[in-house]
């Protein structure tokens, strides 16, 4: 598998993952008496997202950067 295919398939289950966890945690917070840390749970997949996201974010860019570099160096 490619890795670019790869970050793409793991940022997608990271957001299936991090909305779960945002459901859960409302539930949990809904309670009578809630538990706080349950509101530090969605935090990691967040972070993962951010990183992935990015990632994916920059890839256009880079395949620009390396194609210019390219050509320059053909030149």
């Amino acid at each position: 598998m490619n890795w670019n295919k790869l970050v793409r398939q793991i940022h997608r289950w990271l957001a299936i993952v991090f909305t779960v966890t945002v459901i859960v945690t409302f539930v949990a917070l809904a309670q009578e008496e809630p538990v706080v840390w349950v509101s530090y749970v969605p935090l990691l997949p967040l972070f993962l997202l951010l990183f992935s996201g990015l990632y994916l974010f920059v890839l256009p860019y880079a395949a620009k950067w390396r194609t210019a570099r390219r050509t320059r160096a053909e030149r």
